[in-house]
């Protein structure tokens, strides 16, 4: 099994579980605001209909991808996604789920398609098929995050958060660069444990900086979806410290993150469309 089929199984699953986070929220509930202010629950299954057409787009219709891609150009990558936005989060609850299960599939069988050995255009650099659909997993991880939040209840989280890590560790200059920082020059390495017990490493053995705990605790950190005081985190090494206050697995401002638990909380849309 190539590790696109691999990657594409669990991005099917984890849309699942996006989609049971959602849906079950009552109607009324997805006017509900987000950690992600103003965003609501409406809106962020709204987000997601839009990024999987546009991925789709990517690896299906690559005239469509560039239609819908140009008003980034023009507004820049933020402005441009919320001002698409209403356009995917039009009528009732039930509707939104329908087209969010179209683009699921959509997305799924243009990716399918896709040679392993290829790239699919995307917003800044061509990606692999596989991390093209590792991106839309880090998507599914962070939204579906902030719906749980909105609502109080706690995501079902699997071993298959280990598809994240190395695109976490592949975008570890993100955070420094959209700060306006220089990413370090020395390697790092990730040592964690999956939720099923299992440990995890991803980055040379021999890394002088190093970042250990739970992978959940990891993904939350890397989509800013939780302040690293929350987290069982363990960074050593020159650098490692300095990582987890700058960790940022998609391109585009940091925005102010979240707050520690204890505190007010943080609001801000950030997205994680903005990938390699």
């Amino acid at each position: 099994m190539s590790i696109l089929t691999k990657v594409l199984e669990a991005f099917t699953a984890e849309a699942a579980v996006f989609r049971d986070l959602a849906a079950s929220a009552p109607a009324a509930d997805w006017d509900l605001v987000t950690p992600a202010d103003p965003w609501t629950i409406k809106d962020q299954v709204a987000h997601l209909t839009f990024i999987f057409d546009l991925a789709a787009a990517a690896a299906a219709d690559p005239e469509k991808f560039r239609a819908m891609t140009a008003p980034v150009g023009e507004k820049g990558f933020d402005a441009a996604v919320n001002a698409v936005l209403a356009r995917y989060n039009q009528g009732p609850k039930e509707t939104m789920l329908e087209a969010f299960d179209r683009q699921t599939a959509s997305v799924t069988g243009a990716l399918g398609a896709q040679d392993p050995d290829g790239v699919v255009p995307w917003l800044v650099n061509p990606l692999p098929p596989h991390i093209l659909t590792t991106a839309g997993m880090i998507e599914l991880f962070a939204h579906g995050q902030d719906i749980a939040d909105a609502r109080g209840v706690e995501v079902p989280r699997t071993d298959r958060v280990a598809y994240l890590l190395p695109f976490i560790h592949r975008t570890i200059p993100f955070g420094y660069e959209t700060r306006g920082l220089e990413p370090p020059a020395r390697a790092f390495r990730f040592a964690v444990e999956l939720p099923g017990g299992d440990p995890f490493q991803v980055g040379p053995e021999d890394a002088p900086n190093v970042v250990c705990g739970a992978a959940v605790d990891l993904a939350l950190l890397a989509t800013r979806r939780r302040h690293p005081d929350d987290l069982s985190l363990h960074a050593s090494g020159p650098d490692a410290a300095d990582y987890l206050e700058v960790a940022q697995a998609y391109r585009g401002p940091a925005g102010p993150g979240r707050s520690p638990r204890g505190a007010a909380t943080s609001r801000t849309p950030e997205s994680t469309a903005a990938t390699p």
